[in-house]
């Protein structure tokens, strides 16, 4: 099983969209028990008492436009915003961040990243003028259309990249 987690600062634009864009795309492929997806914030601020606030409604809106979560698999009903452990550094295979900024504080959180394990989720977009760059935070822009795009970018040059390892 490959295990994909998905960071961003809150955990309630970018890597929820990028989780549930994944789910979306590997249900579709027909090979979905072949992956466990998830995602996490760096901080806390979206979480409070321990519950995590759910997904930021324009970042539902965006989701809902393009069909996703009408499944059991691509439901992000009770999706809520949670921070990554330095136990998730063993259990997950992948750690895409949407910025330098997550991989700095997801190193900082987990102590290091010596398997090679933490990465941008656009270095594997098959556009390689997107590598290094950050997927467009909308919580800044308002645009959740160009964070759609980046994420797909992402997870589409993702399963390519793991189709041929």
């Amino acid at each position: 099983m490959i295990k994909v987690m998905f960071i961003c600062h809150g955990n309630i634009c970018r890597s929820p969209m990028a989780e549930y864009v994944l789910k979306d795309m590997v249900e579709k492929r027909g090979i979905k028990d072949k992956f466990y997806i998830a995602s996490a914030a760096t901080s806390t601020e979206e979480i409070w008492g321990g519950k995590g606030n759910p997904i930021y409604p324009p970042a539902k809106e965006e989701l809902r436009k393009h069909g996703i979560g009408k499944t059991a698999y691509t439901n992000f009903a009770n999706k809520r915003a949670c921070q990554i452990t330095k136990e998730d550094y063993k259990h997950y295979d992948y750690i895409l961040c949407a910025d330098n900024n997550n991989i700095r504080n997801t190193i900082r959180i987990i102590g290091g990243d010596t398997d090679n394990k933490i990465k941008l989720l656009l270095d594997y977009a098959i556009d390689e003028s997107m590598h290094g760059r950050s997927i467009a935070d909308p919580w800044y822009s308002g645009d959740f259309t160009a964070t759609w795009n980046d994420v797909v970018a992402g997870c589409e040059g993702f399963l390519k990249y793991i189709e041929n390892v």
